[in-house]
C-alpha cells in the first residue's frame, strides 16, 4: 500500500507550541505505524512556547529561515541545511531571528500526539 499526501491539500493548524503544523504523514490520518512527519512554519519574530515531548524524539530539519533553539540550557543557531535531533524529554524551543518565516520539517518516533506534549511556560 501506498501512503501519499499532497501538500496543498494538506490542512495546517497550530499546536500547543504555538507553530502552525502541516502534518505530512501521521498514523491517526494515513495508516502509517512509527513515525509522523510535519511541517513547522514560524513566523518573523516570534517563538514557539517551551515544551518537551515525554516519548517522542524529535529531528528537525530547516528548510527555510534563521532560528535560534533552545535545547535544555542550551542554545544554537540554526538555519537552511541544518538537522537537529531532539531527545525525549528535553524542554525546546524555537525562535524565528530571520528575516522572513522559518520553515522546518519535524520527524517525530513514536508520531507526534497532543497527549505527550506538556507546555513548561
Amino acid at each position: 500500500m501506498i501512503i501519499k499526501t499532497e501538500y496543498d491539500k494538506t490542512e495546517a493548524y497550530t499546536t500547543k507550541d504555538g507553530s502552525l503544523i502541516r502534518e505530512l504523514i501521521n498514523p491517526e490520518v494515513h495508516g502509517n505505524c512509527k513515525q509522523s512527519l510535519a511541517e513547522a512554519i514560524i513566523a518573523t519574530g516570534c517563538t514557539t512556547l517551551l515544551h518537551k515531548h515525554h516519548t517522542s524524539e524529535e529531528i528537525y530539519h530547516i528548510t527555510a529561515g534563521k532560528g535560534l533553539l533552545t535545547l535544555g540550557n542550551e542554545k544554537v543557531q540554526v538555519e537552511i541545511g541544518d538537522t537537529i535531533c531532539i531527545p525525549p524529554g528535553t524542554p525546546h524551543k524555537i525562535q524565528n531571528i530571520g528575516k522572513g518565516p522559518l520553515r522546518l520539517l519535524c520527524c517525530c518516533s513514536p508520531p507526534y500526539s497532543h497527549n505527550d506534549t506538556e507546555l513548561l511556560t
